[in-house]
């Protein structure tokens, strides 16, 4: 499958140039009768492998991708406006696609009433498939007896050192952590509450910060650290796999973020498009998602891997993502501050 993607890219390169070059679309690609899509895609291959196929058996559409980071496949969507080559982005956080919005045709999936509440398409350009939340991986032999059951556990002298985050200013799931921290305990994101709160937990970090978000719950899982800040995606992951860890959602409350799709406008095959859309969030897809691999899909009748856990049984807490998306650049300055300030 590897080798198919890297196929895929290579053709999709080679067909960019050669459009670039004068070669002329077919009068049925232009009618958006073709029975092909392109997708650019941060995805991973798990989610891809999961996916993918399904969606071509299905619809006997030939799918396309293009794999790269979400930042640069917005930048190459936005050189490309004048003539789109993607279809769909799937994929990209809601902030990014919200920064973007115009190169986003409107589109709700008649699938949409299916996802749970406060999931669901709003905008009317961007549909939520998946969502991941911040959590504490917790190495069970390393933790012993020591409670690690929310944020306030963390600031436990015996766990001196012994955290694994990573820098909010160069990892976004560490900035989600950040923000979800200021949340929980402190209502929102100026209190003196929860900016207190992260000082307390910065002097507990002993002036140890992973190299990145991969660095933090793997040295967890390697036993390295006893509790590691990371998202669930990884978390599930390790514990799926047999790790001697547990995932531990704060008891203060956990905030989900959607990982989200839309359609390029301007898109030559914009049926097919939509076509994909709906299928992110059918009930076979969500279904995949949530057995095969370590995502939480949206839908409220999706089946759900033994490795994840109800969310019912966590409790949440909503996020506000346009204040974040608006002021992210202040939050990591106020982090900067009080992380020089408390780590001395």
């Amino acid at each position: 499958m590897m080798k198919w993607l890297k196929m895929s890219v290579i053709l999709t390169l080679l067909a960019g140039v050669l459009a670039a070059c004068g070669g002329s679309k077919s009068e049925g690609d232009e009618a958006g009768g073709s029975n092909k899509l392109v997708v650019y895609t941060p995805n991973s291959e798990t989610m891809i492998n999961a996916l993918i196929p399904m969606f071509e058996k299905q619809t006997g559409i030939t799918v396309e991708l293009v794999s790269a980071g979400s930042g640069e496949l917005i930048k190459r969507i936005q050189s490309e406006k004048e003539s789109p080559y993607a279809d769909v982005m799937f994929g990209g956080a809601f902030e990014l696609f919200n920064a973007n919005a115009d190169l986003f045709e409107k589109y709700v999936s008649p699938n949409d009433q299916y996802l749970l509440e406060g999931h669901r398409n709003t905008t009317g350009f961007m549909t939520s498939y998946v969502s991941d939340g911040s959590v504490l991986l917790v190495n069970t032999n390393l933790a012993g007896d020591i409670p690690i059951n929310s944020y306030e556990d963390l600031l436990n002298p015996k766990l001196k050192g012994k955290i694994a985050i990573a820098d909010p200013a160069n990892s976004s799931s560490a900035f989600h952590q950040l923000t979800n921290m200021l949340k929980a305990k402190g209502g929102d994101y100026t209190s003196d509450a929860g900016w207190n709160y992260v000082g307390e937990l910065v002097k507990n970090l002993d002036g140890k910060i992973a190299a990145g978000s991969s660095k933090a719950h793997k040295s967890v899982a390697d036993g390295e650290y006893i509790v590691a800040l990371t998202y669930e995606d990884p978390a599930a992951s390790y514990v799926r796999d047999g790790a001697p860890v547990k995932v531990v959602y704060p008891s203060e409350g956990t905030v989900f973020l959607d990982a989200v799709a839309g359609i390029v406008k301007g898109s030559k095959h914009e049926e097919n498009a939509k076509k994909f859309i709906d299928f992110l969030i059918s009930k076979e897809a969500q279904n995949a998602l949530g057995t095969e691999t370590t995502n939480r899909p949206l839908r409220t009748d999706a089946q759900l891997g033994s490795y994840m856990t109800p969310i019912d049984q966590i409790k949440v807490i909503q996020e506000d993502v346009n204040y974040v998306s608006d002021h992210k650049k202040e939050i990591i300055e106020k982090y900067t501050d009080v992380f020089t300030s408390f780590s001395k």
